[in-house]
């Protein structure tokens, strides 16, 4: 049985107090906390375990990348890649994604191609293209979502054409939580010959994924997001992708031969790791996942739409507050605005009664333009938070509504 009471007990961090106040953390989309099995695998790799992977024929070297590799196993089982050599660690899906950019763009875009990127991505999935376009006299395309939020995928047919070469789009929005139908935009990227590659930061935490039914070319996400610690990351990429791209960093760990005359790269999926890896970091996003998956899926989602739904209502019958994003398809994200009030004065007010929000533009500006606003207030759970801690952001905005408007 699914028991958040218990869970609770897996984040220490969550018996904190802030401001002589429980602590209410609802910013989980921007970095999830940590249970205790994490940190823990964390501190033991420190302090019984520090040895680079390899490089070495000594005992720690040989066990610490044994348990590397068995942590890009887990990740391909987890995300259902077909291959381990499919699996690039690297810091974050920013990293990821700008592998991609710079490896692949470069490679394959020229003057007259196209990109197509949705309205509601985060910086991190539109600027790196934006970049790459203008460096190859590429042209960046646009699909738009609605007010609700839903992408206007009837747009696809007059934005993809022979010139399209890479459609880049979110798994789930980071400001609006719409989850849209992916398959569709995929099969109609691929249609006209393009590379498709989805951000996966909020939707591998929120229901998952398998990159093989989903037939992405290309899949990034983050390990801190997912219950692991900041500076390790995931790029997915399908073999015969991966085979035909460039390495764009090169270093150590990433070369099979070198001279002064030539330089050939070490076989996937090291050609894309140079430099010392995070090790500690990718064995204890292994460990995350072994912990994700202790849980029933349809439990954990159940959970989260309760809180999703719940919270949903409550602000609703605020008056003065704005939700933003309504699609029926979202994880568990509520943007909202309260009328006459700059969310960062609401966020400071919230903050003094323990209750953790985001505030600003999210890394989603063009998401604000489509609103005509300069920012929002989110809140954004996991599988820890509870019913209490809605309440407690609810009665927080209502006394932020009644101070500021």
């Amino acid at each position: 049985m699914f028991d958040v009471n218990e869970i609770r007990k897996d984040f220490p961090i969550l018996g904190r107090t802030v401001y002589g106040k429980p602590l209410v953390y609802l910013d989980s989309g921007a970095t999830a906390h940590k249970p205790l099995c994490v940190t823990e695998t964390v501190a033991q790799l420190h302090n019984q375990l520090n040895a680079n992977i390899h490089r070495g024929v000594h005992y720690l070297s040989a066990e610490a990348t044994a348990l590397y590799e068995q942590a890009r196993e887990r990740v391909r089982c987890f995300i259902g890649a077909a291959e381990r050599e499919e699996i690039i660690f690297t810091s974050g899906a920013t990293a990821s994604i700008n592998t991609v950019a710079y490896a692949w763009g470069l490679d394959n875009l020229s003057a007259g191609d196209n990109v197509v990127v949705s309205e509601m991505e985060h910086h991190s999935n539109l600027v790196p293209w934006q970049q790459i376009a203008l460096r190859k006299g590429a042209e960046l395309r646009v699909l738009p979502f609605d007010d609700e939020g839903r992408l206007m995928t009837e747009r696809l047919p007059e934005l993809l054409d022979n010139k399209t070469k890479m459609v880049a789009v979110t798994q789930a929005s980071n400001t609006l939580g719409t989850c849209p139908d992916l398959r569709p935009i995929i099969d109609a990227a691929h249609a006209v010959g393009a590379r498709v590659l989805v951000d996966g930061c909020q939707g591998v935490v929120h229901g998952g994924v398998d990159v093989a039914a989903l037939d992405c070319d290309f899949y990034a996400f983050s390990g801190h997001k997912l219950y692991a610690p900041t500076g390790i990351g995931v790029l997915y990429g399908k073999r015969e992708v991966l085979e035909e791209m460039n390495p764009f960093m090169f270093g150590g760990d990433m070369v099979d031969s070198v001279s002064f005359e030539r330089t050939t790269f070490a076989p996937l999926p090291l050609k894309f790791e140079a430099g010392t890896a995070n090790f500690v970091g990718a064995i204890a996003l292994a460990r995350a996942i072994e912990y994700l998956e202790g849980f029933d899926v349809s439990e954990v989602a159940k959970h989260e739409r309760d809180l999703l739904d719940y919270c949903t209502e409550r602000l609703s019958a605020i008056e003065g507050v704005k939700i933003y994003g309504t699609a029926e398809a979202k994880c568990p994200i509520v943007s909202f605005n309260v009328e006459g009030a700059h969310p960062y004065d609401v966020g400071m007010i919230l903050d003094k009664l323990g209750v953790a929000i985001r505030t600003g533009h999210h890394c989603a500006e063009p998401v604000m333009t489509h609103y005509g606003v300069s920012g929002m207030c989110r809140a954004s759970f996991a599988m820890y938070n509870t019913r209490a801690e809605v309440d407690a952001l609810v009665a927080g905005v209502e006394r932020a509504a009644r101070m500021l408007r």
